[in-house]
């Protein structure tokens, strides 16, 4: 009799894949224990192939679920109904999800409806305004409310669990896998003209910028874009680089406001390992991303969250992320204090990382071989 438990583990977008990836192999390393099959939904196309593709992942499924101008009801409908074609095919043991998108949520749900256990990676995070970020807050909290196992990163993730009234069995703190995605990477090296080949002066300091969340589209970005230029303006040795988002809402005012400006340098989204190297040579890092507050601690590098509210207090609490808001005059401000005081940009370059030591893939393995006794 096969005693292999099947584990599905569901990846929609670019950040899942960074984050689900190391878990993958993980997984596999029990392959007398494990079958890990993994479903792509596609939400990010080709940001989230080439992720994969750098970490050896070849999907078992892959859903393509998305088309030109989708909305938020067409991906929800379309993600569960192709979810349960290859969940009743399957027959997996356990769904794993991972973070607050929207192929998280539906992840969750579609195995709920078939009673398969759900184990939730990066449980948790929580701003406790369901419309910041949105739709993420909600996706996030009702992937809770579905799961079986939770993985929170940090204590603080799993305290608002607790006190959600999860059962604390059920709760298993990790780290972040991104950080095991990272150390992974690292240690691949690229050449400074492999990274930029066509890009910014390398004797500049490099502002590093990334903004796509859905809260920030229109005047929020306006605003952000208006304070880049105006610390190139203040500072002559400073160059913007920005990675800008392929959604066509976030273009439409980086084209209007940055493209072709003096050292503002705009370029297509770099596949994982190119960005990693390009946030290793930043001095400054602006951003509403997620992934990047949890990385750069480990990179030693200041960041600067252009939101409102953080879902990773952790970092703040540790005085390597500053949480500074959309608005023109705060951005600037807080970025000329740390291009003009040393003693301002030392203190948060302190090499303390809240979210982990690159081993939380093996402890969520080990969870979950715990909890079907195939551990040993």
């Amino acid at each position: 009799m096969n005693s292999r438990r099947k584990v599905a583990v569901v990846i929609g977008t670019r950040p899942e894949a960074i984050k689900m990836a190391p878990l993958v192999l993980a997984l596999r390393k029990h392959a007398d224990k494990l079958e890990t099959i993994t479903i792509l939904t596609a939400q990010h196309r080709k940001m989230a192939d080439d992720v994969l593709a750098l970490f050896g992942i070849v999907p078992d499924h892959d859903l393509d679920i998305m088309t030109h101008g989708q909305s938020l009801f067409q991906t929800t409908a379309r993600l569960i109904t192709r979810l349960q074609e290859v969940y009743v095919r399957e027959k997996p043991d356990m769904v794993l999800v991972q973070g607050d998108t929207t192929t998280t949520f539906v992840g969750a749900l579609a195995a709920h409806y078939l009673r398969i256990p759900v184990g939730h990676v990066e449980a948790g995070l929580r701003t406790r305004d369901k419309h910041n970020p949105f739709p993420e807050e909600m996706n996030r909290r009702i992937t809770s409310c579905l799961a079986d196992l939770h993985f929170p990163p940090t204590d603080t993730a799993r305290d608002a669990l607790l006190a959600e009234g999860v059962d604390p069995a059920t709760v298993h703190v990790t780290g972040n896998t991104v950080i095991d995605a990272l150390f992974h990477v690292l240690g691949r090296k690229t050449d400074q003209d492999a990274l930029l080949p066509d890009g910014p002066d390398p004797d500049r300091r490099w502002i590093v910028v990334t903004s796509h969340r859905r809260e920030n589209w229109g005047p929020p970005l306006e605003s952000i874009c208006e304070a880049l230029l105006e610390l190139r303006d203040k500072y002559d040795d400073v160059e913007v680089v920005y990675p800008v988002h392929p959604n066509p809402r976030v273009r439409e005012t980086t084209d209007i406001l940055l493209k072709g400006k003096e050292r503002i340098t705009l370029i297509e989204p770099l596949d994982y390992l190119r960005f990693v190297h390009l946030m290793n040579a930043a001095h400054l890092l602006i951003t509403d991303s997620g992934g990047v507050q949890e990385e750069a601690p480990s990179l030693g590098k200041p960041v600067l969250v252009i939101r409102r509210k953080t879902e990773r207090p952790e970092a703040v609490t540790a005085g390597t992320v500053k949480l500074v808001g959309t608005e023109q005059a705060d951005i600037v401000r807080e970025a000329s204090a740390l291009l003009d005081s040393d003693s301002a940009y030392q203190k948060m370059t302190r090499r303390h990382n809240p979210y982990g030591d690159g081993r939380a893939c093996p402890r969520i393995v080990q969870s979950i071989l715990s909890g079907w006794n195939l551990e040993g």
